[in-house]
């Protein structure tokens, strides 16, 4: 057993030295307290180990305590390659491309809307479209969405989908450069052209939460949240079929530069591509299409969750300051520069389930459907330990094909109401899939993220009301 192998270097730090197994040329290190570590899945370890054997990485590879097994690379892991030895992969960056949260404040309170709360879903769940292949309200040209890719949420707000102090408080401004449609596929176009302002299926969600508890008052200040009972809003999607065809494509054609280049995989579902190749390249650029595509789609859908609290409540959005806290990206491959054995170098992140953790940065956690969720903020250590970068989210404990024998949708959203949350979905086997109890405890994730000092607690949120894909 690889779990095993695992040496303690502290509370929360585990040491996979790269002398465990035959072609490691890094170590790979494991976050997360003993509870997380008990319940590790071996074959998420061995997966750590293969991503430890590919050309150019860099030490360490990381997994987080939200890890799982994926395909290739465990969701809720880091791993970073050199920029001119290392490869870049579609598969360490995940299908759903840029699958992350916006956070929503507003001035309103738990009294307020406890009231509405069944109204207020319901209404979203009409202005939001949700489920397996929904198409949004937008009708897209083909010109339209090559702006979208290429300019991001420049193009929403242009548009009246949002305003500059959304794009201000989002990674990358909500546009990252050097997008280049021409790399991107007309299939993937295809379904994209319906599909912006959707919130999909699987674990995504949107979801109306109080604030519990707040750990650090300035912070949270500074951030518009500034007492118990607050109400903020959590939307948690990604690029829709657009960028989970970008990452197929992609998955073809670096299978083929495998070969061209005579990389030796431990996997096969490691495909990649030297960083500097075309095929490299070409996917770096059709990746960020998809990227700012899905900082797009987050922002419709935020503007039209402001639209719904118009009607539910009779105010101006902006009267009941709902503004973006923050919105971020997961599953994504950045070019950055970190220091590396002393030195400043540029390194191609890998962020699988995994969410950027710079210094002073709104760091946005997911919790379970029914349990807490986190607004932490970066830290100086993250950039020490883990290419900056934290969990994003609880973590599967099991799959969806094991929760759906286990749970029962109706049983779920019955149990959702006696804790006093309203829930609504498309079909019931939406909300067995996402079961609370398919998830790892989201305190420990967050205790070992936190004690580690990656990413520190700012405040916490239970939900009151969840519409699923």
């Amino acid at each position: 057993m690889m779990k095993e192998k695992l040496k303690k270097i502290n509370e929360y730090e585990w040491l996979l030295n790269k002398n465990v197994r035959d072609g490691m040329n890094v170590s790979a290190k494991v976050i997360g307290n003993v509870n997380i570590i008990n319940d590790l899945d071996d074959n998420a370890v061995k997966q750590l180990t293969n991503v430890a054997c590919l050309p150019g990485v860099i030490e360490p590879v990381i997994g987080l305590p939200d890890m799982h097994w994926g395909y290739g690379l465990p969701m809720g892991a880091v791993s970073a390659f050199d920029m001119e030895k290392g490869i870049i992969s579609s598969g360490l960056c995940g299908f759903d491309i840029n699958c992350g949260i916006n956070s929503i404040r507003t001035s309103l309170t738990f009294d307020e809307i406890k009231p509405k709360i069944r109204e207020l879903i319901d209404t979203l769940y009409k202005n939001i479209p949700v489920g397996v292949g929904a198409q949004g309200r937008l009708r897209l040209t083909h010109e339209q969405l090559n702006e979208v890719l290429v300019r991001g949420v420049n193009w929403a707000i242009e548009n009246g989908y949002g305003v500059v102090k959304d794009r201000e408080s989002m990674e990358e401004n909500g546009c990252i450069q050097g997008a280049d449609p021409s790399k991107v596929s007309d299939i993937a176009k295809k379904r994209g052209l319906k599909q912006l302002g959707t919130l999909g299926a699987g674990n995504h969600f949107l979801e109306i939460q109080r604030v519990s508890d707040i750990f650090d008052e300035e912070t949270a200040k500074k951030w518009g949240v500034f007492g118990k009972d607050q109400v903020l809003i959590m939307l948690h999607c990604g690029s829709r079929g657009f960028g989970h065809q970008v990452a197929t494509d992609y998955l073809k054609i670096q299978e083929g530069a495998v070969r061209k280049y005579g990389i030796k995989l431990p996997d096969p579902q490691l495909a990649c591509a030297p960083a500097n190749s075309k095929e490299g390249q070409d996917y770096f650029s059709a990746m960020k299409c998809a990227v700012n595509y899905s900082f797009t789609n987050r922002l419709v859908m935020t503007q039209w969750i402001r639209e719904s609290f118009e009607k539910v409540f009779g105010k101006d959005w902006e009267s009941m300051d709902m503004h973006t806290i923050y919105g971020l990206a997961h599953n994504v491959v950045k070019l950055e520069e970190h220091t590396v054995n002393g030195e400043r170098r540029k390194v191609f992140v890998h962020r699988k389930g995994a969410t950027r953790a710079f210094p002073g940065d709104p760091v946005l956690i997911a919790g379970s459907m029914g349990t807490a969720s986190y607004i932490l903020k970066g830290t100086e250590k993250s950039l020490e330990k883990t290419f900056g970068s934290t969990v994003h989210g609880a973590g599967r404990e099991m799959s969806r094909h094991q929760a759906l024998k286990k749970f029962r949708g109706t049983k779920i959203q019955q149990d959702l109401l006696t804790k006093g949350i309203v829930s609504k979905a498309p079909h019931p086997r939406s909300l067995a899939e996402e079961a609370p109890d398919a998830y790892k405890n989201v305190e420990d994730v967050i205790e070992s993220v936190h004690g580690l000092g990656i990413s520190l607690k700012v405040v916490r949120l239970v939900p009151v009301g969840v519409l699923k894909g």
